[in-house]
């Protein structure tokens, strides 16, 4: 499988506000009991990588490095051995980050590498379904593949992905009776209104933009350098980190103070991977996923996902309430809320939110405002 994998494990996950903020975004949370989106991926990325020399190559900032120490606990001795993390002197968006580990990747091992970027906030069912998408990439070394999720309704907040020719695949693709589907791709197309969603999925050949990509490190530098020349520049003055330059966390390998990193971050365009690499890119394809995929975008769809949380609830009338809170709620004669409520226990912004069931897409409205009247210590 692949040489190298990395986990893109920043953001702010403002989406489920107040419990994901800045110092511990969506990925972090929990999915089941100990068990959260993260722990998910790094499960996957783990079984995705050489069996023999593989590595994993986690990026993130400095609030996110406790939670990341925590999961790494979870995995075994000689797991834990190939997780090197890579913290960012800043967010700068998802190029500088898979730039950053590319660079890493080649830099530490001398030679070109078949790489995977996964995301850390998602979940996906079965994993050896997952593996056999990817294995139809894996060793591509002229091309950035993309992994396309088959749409199941007309939704505006993923980009969308337009798949053109079928592509064969070779007959070890073959996973007892599944078969990965390859297709050439025709164009990305930026998140769309709701009537052209609608009519992206009446055409039939349009799939979302999953995030995810496995490309050879030379291709995607060259990329980088043709159409992102700026943050290739940056990244190519970088030495290979010094063993000095690595600290050991509780059996994790930190790399805080990669000479010239933060230099490159300070001067480095804010843009995302999108932007700068895959819609420029010529030689593009996509695997059409045959794995069940879940973005936990809206309070909405975690409540579904959770179901109860364990917290001290008391009712007087209606009991259709989702509740998430470290302190005793009290509902009288209220049906159909959200509630979530943090108290400041541990430092964190105290902070509550209750909202009508169908109505949490407005949270990201929420957070604008709070934007706006400069109170980001809320978020």
């Amino acid at each position: 499988m692949f040489d190298d994998c990395i986990i893109m494990a920043g953001g702010s996950g403002t989406r489920l506000w107040p419990v994901s903020n800045t110092s511990r975004p969506k990925q972090f949370l929990s999915v089941s009991e100990g068990h959260t989106f993260f722990d998910a991926a790094l499960e996957r990325a783990l079984a995705v990588i050489d069996h023999a020399h593989g590595r994993v190559i986690i990026i993130a900032g400095e609030n996110h490095v406790t939670h990341i120490i925590e999961a790494a606990k979870k995995v075994n001795d000689e797991e834990r051995k190939r997780l090197t993390l890579i913290v960012e002197p800043e967010a700068k968006n998802t190029a500088v980050a898979i730039a950053c580990g590319v660079v890493y990747a080649e830099r530490t091992s001398g030679g070109n590498r078949n790489m995977v970027v996964l995301t850390s906030d998602h979940l996906i069912t079965p994993l050896e379904v997952f593996k056999a998408d990817l294995a139809a990439v894996c060793g591509q070394q002229e091309a950035l593949a993309v992994l396309g999720i088959p749409p199941r309704s007309p939704e505006t907040g993923y980009g969308y992905i337009e798949a053109s020719q079928v592509l064969s695949l070779p007959p070890e693709s073959h996973v007892g009776n599944y078969t990965p589907r390859l297709f050439k791709v025709a164009s990305f197309r930026e998140k769309p209104d709701k009537q052209t969603a609608e009519q992206f999925i009446a055409q039939g050949n349009f799939y979302w933009n999953s995030g995810m990509f496995a490309f050879s490190s030379r291709f995607i530098m060259a990329e980088f350098k043709r159409s992102a020349p700026q943050i290739a520049a940056l990244f190519g003055g970088l030495a290979i980190p010094e063993k000095s330059d690595y600290t050991i966390r509780d059996g994790l390998s930190v790399l805080a103070m990669w000479p010239g990193l933060k230099a490159v971050y300070s001067q480095a365009e804010r843009i995302s991977f999108d932007y700068a690499i895959v819609e420029k890119c010529a030689q593009t394809i996509m695997v059409a996923a045959g794995f069940d995929w879940l973005d936990v975008g809206s309070w909405d769809e975690y409540a579904r996902l959770r179901g109860d949380t364990g917290s001290e609830v008391y009712y007087s009338g209606g009991r259709s309430c989702f509740v998430d809170s470290d302190i005793p709620v009290a509902i009288c004669g209220a049906e159909d809320l959200i509630v979530v409520v943090r108290s400041g226990k541990a430092g964190a912004v105290p902070a509550v939110l209750i909202a009508k069931k169908g109505a949490t897409q407005q949270v990201s409205e929420i957070v604008k405002q709070i934007k706006d009247t400069g109170k980001r210590e809320l978020l």
